[in-house]
């Protein structure tokens, strides 16, 4: 039968060596024959050597020809199925061949290749073909063939095996076949370990073993405790090199080595006995956040059922009790979250008595935090085995409720996300029943609930104001459903059935949990029982505390305990019910006010809030003491705003007529306080009803007689503003005459006329707090409420803020005092920051100038003020993000005080607008544009500094002078790329490294609308940025989540339509710059923290600033330094003139799309402001760059389009309007590449070409030229080939040095787009001008005038632009329509 068999592989593989172009089916066929024969075929086991050897020559006799067909041609077959049984062959002649090799060394890799390619289908256990690949795995895993792979030095086809196994193992495949998986790894690393393959197994264990394990995890650990002895050493090093200085590891894994070590100990303890003991050096350093982690992880050790892990490592365990008291209140708090676990996993053993005395010492902790975590762990203890917890633990933990800050941090866990037990759904019980005896009455918690009052803080407020809007949100939604049910009844429908249906989703999410809760409510809608839902009803109406609780206790009697709903029923009915604050509390807080018993006017003004916050969420709880709170507001309190903000808010719902309470609102609003007189209009309104308009235009036209009398002039301002606000007809009635009085009774006035008569609380005089009073009036008349548009002409305010802002007054002439102008500005600024609101397309450049120009203000009060209200309206979102880019302003040239606020304020806008852009990005209702990541600010920042009047002058070479000009745009861009803003999110990082890129090139491509002359100053900071990115970037970038489009508005900027001036600096002279800025940073380097780690005092300018180094994801990598971009295949762009698109030439490079935006321009007399068309924002588009547009192939567009602009006006780089050329005089004018001919002699040449990219040239040589194209292939001393249109290209032959060069010519417009869809890959980067401009040709004889030029280089090139040094204009050439290039990477010669 052997025999046999031999004859027939024998004969199969000299079919197969002579059949050169057989059919699919003959060579399955032989094949199918040749593997079936192979598997007869046993290896020789004779003992007697003569025969052994006799035997293994004739197997390889036969086996040759099959052999030699498989190397010369099999291996390289393209069909899956050929190479499947190709491969069964190999396995089969592997196993009968060993232990030697059956094929030279040559082409073993191949072969190895095609076995892993085999390996990395198994994870399709469905194919019909997956029992013949596990034969293979089985074959390579018993003949243990795999370990050659290490002696032909095939490292990386070892470590693409681990990765695929890795990858393809599933838990559904069979044990054996996992066993040969483990077989073939634990054969490879015990014979060859290295730290890249644990590198694989590692990363496989910590990022698999989060949540539920998977095969790739349980195939990691299998390892791990197969090979533990030859692993061990690697292991234990790369641990140990992380705990005494992780900063020196250079390996990715470092941050998650906690990790491992938790997950290596539970899978091989034996291999870390002399790595956790080092655990000790971490809880005793200095830097907070590792000794955080560190108590953690030795926690979550200790908690380990059965290990004895505290027993057996006393000294740690020592040093972990310690943590308890360490003088940092974050590590208390990190170790007492560790006590249950510990506690539990062993409540009878000496430690875990140790560790429950510690929890005992920190109930009587100083720091309240502390004390509450405490007091959280004690409960759940208690909660989860009571036998277990000593009494007097619950002793001392009871004890602990008498600390009046313990509510108030229960009430905070609200915004604790890892809290899960007191999220909003659950505080309302804890408030209802738990937080007071049962037995206190209603007037001893009302005393209670004030004294609570006077310790909280507006985030303690806004808990509860959670909690309370919950429960008022789903009583709500529970009267909708019951009268929806009621019509029901009546009508049946399907579209009845959907809203039912959705008013139960929106009241489950209100329950703890959700899914549970919507579930009981469709139950409960199937139930018949009426009573259940008019029970229900009475609780919602009624509005006392104790008859709801009767209610509520007769329907669950009424329901019974055994009712299989039942605790639903309760939960559902608490929650209905007024068991928190009801009307019986809003008569307590009015008597005590009544009464005034308290005899401090704190514990009055927080009884004044606590009414406020309960009546703003539960209105309806003021009825029947309307009278009371009248008789309060006619006693005119100090907390009188309070009070009628209350009547405001609940005046719908109460039984209160206009007519009785309008005297009273009437007399505030002239005679009140500001504030008061704010809420009186409020009340005014929200009690109008038909009659609005008429009390409206009473109330407008007193308050005209009022001012005219000069009676508190003040409140009446504010009173008018407001009304202005609610009605817009009844003011714009008195609108002239109002205007007039505040033009020339306020605001030309002079200060000096009572310059003695100060405001001791803002530190201006009266008449400047006059006309600020008098400016925000004049602000409202343009924000009425209610979506109401005004149509009065804003041009004349805004020439007046403009006035402001420049002057610190309103008119030229005024005599004011320095300290009344910098309060001037202030309110400019912030007017101009309200109207942004609704007016940002009617805010000219130069306004926005202005009023970001105030974050530098020479008052510091100012600044501080200013950056101040530009957080709270970022934080609101009510103003456009672009303002955001005065934190960068703040950031330099102030005090410290001030420099780390504004570091915290921009970093908190970075973090959160760009999450919620990414949301936005990712919204298939909503979409998202560039303009709403963070980074897009940057625009708006280099257009400031262009225009800032301290730029330096162009012959200042002060390296220093230009570092200190441009370091808030370096702080930003700091901040915009460094992780530990955006809490390690690195798409994020990516997202803004990649936009700003694109931004300085877009801003290399366009010019100031407002003034030309500025367009060199934003062409030099585009490049300051850019060098400045360079330097952070020494690693490698991601390109995930691109942006698509990058917009620069149109108010501001245009297409550049000059040529590239020269530069004044070159890169070394920008390098020395950043190299400045990073050595003036003011803080020591002994101040800053080892990266990675925080410390104890570190704050948020510490965390942007803490390392010049941008350290990035390594998927997808991106390297600034070699700036190079491969082409994308999948990625295309459309051509479109006009509004026609018409497809490009090539399927493989990106084009260029170029169209007009319209926009208008039109502008006040002073101001000359810039209106956009759309009412969009001011960020209208007038260039869209491709993200993508480096390295793209760019087309000439059609010849009557072209126009081409000189410029010559090189002393001053200002653009002039030059005459137009054709694009045939061009040609005839510029080129030095005339004819076919002169192309054809380069073949041969050696020449040098200019990277667009990195400016640096490579040698090569011209192998060909095609000429129907007009393209060359050009062969790089690299080996690299590239075919290149020369034309588009600069360079020079080696021997006579020439140098080519050429321009891209674009269509002369005011805008032009690049557009790009499917960013995939990578995309290199470097600094520099636009890739594509609208360019300009001279006459012959100004050809010379533009010389000595530097060509700034864009971050992402096109083929085709100005690249060199000494470009004069005789060398712009247009770019033949067919010349499309691509470009390979290169290296430096």
């Amino acid at each position: 039968m052997a025999e046999s068999a031999f004859q027939l592989v024998s004969e199969i593989g000299t079919q197969l060596g002579r059949q050169t172009r057989s059919g699919k089916d003959s060579l399955l066929k032989l094949l199918k024959q040749a593997a079936n024969a192979l598997s007869e075929i046993e290896q020789p086991s004779t003992s007697e050597a003569a025969r052994k050897l006799e035997a293994i020559k004739n197997l390889e006799v036969s086996t040759k020809p099959l052999r030699k067909a498989i190397v010369h041609g099999l291996l390289q077959h393209k069909d899956k199925e050929v190479r499947l049984l190709v491969a069964i062959c190999i396995s089969e002649i592997f196993r009968v061949m060993a232990p030697e090799p059956p094929f030279e060394d040559k082409y073993l890799r191949d072969i190895f290749k095609l076995i892993v390619s085999i390996f990395a289908e198994l994870a399709d256990t469905a194919s019909p073909h997956f029992s013949r690949r596990v034969k293979i795995l089985e074959t390579i895993a018993r003949c243990k063939c795999c370990v050659i792979m290490l002696d032909i030095d095939c490292n990386d086809l070892v470590l693409e095996t681990f990765n695929t196994f890795f990858s393809v193992v599933r838990e559904n495949h069979q044990r054996s076949l996992i066993n040969h998986i483990i077989s073939i790894m634990t054969h490879i690393i015990n014979e060859e370990a290295s730290q890249t393959l644990l590198d694989v197994i590692l990363r496989k264990l910590v990022k698999d073993g989060k949540g539920a394990p998977c095969a790739s995890y349980q195939l990691a650990v299998s390892i791990i405790q197969n090979c533990a002895e030859k692993l061990e050493p690697f292991i234990c090093g790369f641990l140990t090199n992380c705990i005494l200085d992780r900063d020196a590891v250079e390996n990715e894994l470092k941050e998650f080595y906690h990790e491992i070590i938790f997950q290596i100990f539970q899978c091989a303890p034996q291999m870390l006995l002399a790595v956790i003991p080092n655990l000790t050096h971490e809880l005793l350093t200095d830097q907070v956040d590792v000794r955080i982690k560190a108590v953690n992880l030795v926690g979550k050790l200790f908690a380990l059922p059965k290990r004895h892990v505290a027993q057996h490592y006393r000294d740690l365990f020592l040093e972990f009790l310690k943590r308890f008291s360490d003088k940092s209140v974050e590590v208390r708090v990190s170790a007492l979250q560790c006590v249950k676990a510990f506690y539990m996993a062993s409540p009878f053993g000496t430690e875990s008595h140790e560790v429950i005395t510690a929890l005992e010492d920190r109930l009587l902790d100083f720091d309240d935090k502390v004390r509450t975590q405490a007091v959280i762990v004690a409960c759940d203890l208690a909660r989860s085995n009571l036998k277990f917890v000593p009494p007097k633990l619950i002793s001392q933990t009871s004890e602990r409720l008498r600390d009046k800050k313990i509510p108030c941090k229960i009430l905070m866990l609200c915004f604790d996300k890892d809290c899960k037990e007191f999220r909003s759904q659950n505080m309302e019980l804890v408030l209802a029943e738990d937080l007071f005896p049962v037995l206190l009455s209603v007037a001893e918690r009302t005393r209670h609930w004030i004294h609570l009052f006077s310790l909280f803080t507006p985030l303690h407020v806004k808990a509860l104001n959670s909690v309370l809007s919950q429960k008022r949100r789903l009583q709500k939604e529970m009267q909708s459903y019951l009268a929806l049910r009621e019509k029901e009844k009546e009508t049946s429908s399907e579209e009845m059935q959907k809203r039912i249906k959705t008013s139960f989703m929106k009241m489950a999410a209100l329950f703890p949990d959700p899914s549970k809760a919507e579930d009981s409510f469709h139950k409960l809608n199937q139930m018949k029982d009426n009573n259940v839902f008019n029970s229900l009803a009475l609780l919602l109406d009624e509005l006392k505390i104790a008859d709801a609780q009767t209610i509520r206790d007769k329907f669950l009697k009424t329901v019974g305990d055994r009712h299989p709903h039942f605790e639903f029923l309760s939960s559902l009915s608490s929650k209905c019910s007024h068991n928190i604050f009801g009307s019986e509390h809003i008569q307590c807080i009015l008597e005590h006010l009544s009464d005034n018993r308290y005899g401090t006017k704190l514990l009055e003004a927080s009884s004044a809030k606590l009414l406020l916050a309960i009546i703003s969420i539960f209105p309806s709880l003021l009825r029947g003491s309307e009278a009371q709170l009248r008789m309060l507001i006619e006693e005119n309190r100090k907390i009188n705003d309070k009070l009628i903000e209350v009547l405001a808010k609940a005046a719908p719902h109460i039984s209160v007529k206009l007519s009785d309470i309008y005297p009273i609102l009437e007399r505030v609003c002239r005679e009140g306080s500001r504030i008061e007189a704010k809420f009186s209009v409020a009340a005014i309104a929200a009690f109008g009803g038909v009659s609005e308009q008429f009390i409206f235009s009473k109330l407008c036209k007193d308050l005209v007689v009022s001012l005219h009398a000069g009676q508190n002039i003040p409140t009446v301002l504010q009173s008018l503003g407001c009304v202005a606000q609610y009605s817009v007809s009844a003011f714009e009635a008195q609108d002239g005459e109002i205007t007039s009085y505040i033009y020339e009774k306020i605001f030309r006035v002079d200060s000096s006329d009572n310059i003695n008569s100060y405001n001791d609380a803002s530190g201006c005089t009266s008449s400047c707090k006059l006309k600020i009073y008098g400016l925000k009036t004049l602000v409202k008349r343009f924000l009425p409420h209610r979506g109401t548009h005004a149509r009065r002409q804003i041009d004349e305010l805004l020439d007046i803020l403009s006035n402001m802002l420049q002057k610190g007054d309103a008119f030229d002439g005024i005599i004011t005092c320095e300290n009344d102008k910098a309060h001037m500005r202030l309110a400019a600024a912030k007017s101009v920051l309200q109207l942004s609101r609704r007016w940002d397309l009617h805010i000219s450049p130069e306004i926005f100038r202005f009023t970001i120009l105030v974050a530098k203000d020479s008052s510091l009060f100012v600044r501080r003020l200013f950056l101040d209200k530009m957080h709270k309206l970022l934080k609101e979102h009510v103003i456009p993000s672009r303002y955001a880019c005065a934190f960068a302003l703040g950031t330099s040239d102030c005090p410290k005080d001030l420099q780390d606020d504004s570091f915290k304020y921009m970093a908190e806008f970075i973090k959160e607008y760009s999450r919620e852009a990414r949301i936005r990005q990712s919204s298939s209702v909503q979409g998202g544009a560039i303009t709403d990541y963070p980074a897009y600010i940057v625009v708006f920042l280099i257009y400031f500094l262009a225009h800032d009047t301290g730029f330096p002058s162009e012959n200042c070479p002060e390296e220093e002078i230009y570092a200190q000009f441009c370091s808030p745009l370096f702080n930003l861009l700091e901040a915009l790329v460094n992780a530990t803003v955006v809490d390690g999110d690195m798409d994020l990082v990516n997202d803004a490294l990649l936009l700003l890129l694109s931004i300085f090139r877009a801003i290399k491509k366009a010019e100031d609308v407002v003034d030309a002359r500025n367009t060199p100053r934003l062409h030099i900071i585009a490049d300051f940025g850019f060098s400045f990115l360079k330097s952070l970037n020494h690693n490698d970038a991601s390109s995930a989540h691109a942006p698509a489009l990058i917009l620069l508005p149109s108010s501001f900027f245009r297409a550049y339509s000059g040529c590239l001036n020269q530069s004044p600096f070159n890169d070394c002279f920008i390098k020395k710059v950043v190299q400045m800025f990073k050595s003036r940073l003011s803080l020591p380097i002994t101040a800053l923290p080892k990266r990675g780690r925080k410390c104890q005092e570190d704050n948020t300018k510490l965390a942007i600033i803490e390392s010049n180094t941008l350290y990035l994801a390594s998927s997808e990598k991106v390297d600034l330094s070699t700036t190079e971009v491969e082409t994308r295949k999948n990625m295309r762009q459309d051509i479109t003139v006009g509004h026609r698109q018409k497809q490009g030439v090539s399927s493989e490079s990106v084009r260029l799309r170029e169209c007009s935006i319209n926009h208008q321009h039109s502008a006040s007399k002073k101001s000359k402001r810039v209106l956009e068309k759309e009412p969009l924002s001011s960020c209208d588009s007038v260039t869209r760059l491709s993200l993508a547009e480096s390295h793209i192939s760019v087309q000439t567009l059609e010849r009557d389009a072209l126009s081409l602009k000189e410029n010559v006006r090189a002393s001053s780089n200002v653009v002039s309007d030059p005459p137009k050329y054709s694009k045939a005089e061009a040609k005839d004018t510029c080129s030095l590449n005339e004819s076919n001919n002169k192309s054809e002699t380069l073949i041969g040449q050696r020449i040098k070409v200019l990277s667009p990219i990195d400016r640096c040239f490579y040698s090569a040589v011209v192998d060909g030229y095609n000429s129907q194209n007009n393209t060359h292939k050009i062969t790089y001393d690299s080996g690299e080939v590239e075919v290149l249109s020369l034309e588009s290209e600069s360079w020079e032959t080696i021997s006579n040095s020439l140098l080519v060069e050429r321009e891209v010519v674009l269509a002369e417009s005011n805008s032009f787009q690049l557009q790009h869809r499917g960013l995939k890959g990578t995309i290199g980067t470097s600094g520099g001008a636009a890739a594509t401009q609208q360019q300009k040709v001279l006459p012959s004889e100004e050809c010379g005038k533009l010389s000595n030029r530097t060509d700034l280089l864009p971050a992402k090139v096109k083929r085709g632009r100005k690249a060199s040094k000494d470009t004069s204009a005789s060398e712009v050439i247009n770019l033949h329509e067919d010349a499309v290039a691509k470009r390979t990477r290169r290296k430096k010669i």
